[in-house]
């Protein structure tokens, strides 16, 4: 890679990538860098940070449902299940392996692209499934407390 001066990755017209990973910031990836993504090859974004993609830029992604498009919900999933067994592993002063973390980590997101396919059904995408199953995850909660019936 290389450093260009004030400018994004998402607007250099010479990039080329098979995925794309926005991990820094909020809304760096506008309709503008989306189409230029999609049109230089680009197969799939699986956002990193928190709403990194505007909205407009989700739209043009949504346009070819062959593309794959994970939002940061399922693809940033991984890092705050760790912290998760972090903590664990604090709270009860034990101490696991990499090995052992790494196989908690892997079961934990392929249980997260299972809900995602289940949810998506045939027709669906996996955008639409993670968002699918999120809603049914609080929805079933809520029922669960008592506070939906």
């Amino acid at each position: 890679g290389k450093y260009v001066p004030d400018q994004s990755p998402w607007t250099l017209t010479e990039m080329q990538v098979d995925f794309a990973f926005p991990c820094a910031t909020q809304n760096e990836i506008d309709k503008n860098g989306a189409s230029l993504l999609m049109k230089n090859g680009c197969m799939g974004v699986f956002e990193g940070a928190n709403l990194p993609v505007t909205a407009d830029g989700q739209d043009v992604f949504r346009s070819d449902r062959t593309f794959v498009y994970i939002p940061g919900k399922a693809a940033n999933a991984g890092g705050v299940g760790v912290s998760g067994l972090e903590m664990s592993q604090n709270a009860s002063r034990t101490y696991w392996k990499k090995e052992k973390v790494d196989a908690m980590l892997k079961e934990m997101i392929a249980g997260i692209y299972k809900q995602m396919t289940d949810a998506a059904g045939e027709d669906g995408t996996l955008e639409e499934g993670c968002n699918r199953a999120g809603f049914l995850k609080v929805a079933n909660a809520l029922k669960e407390l008592g506070w939906v019936y």
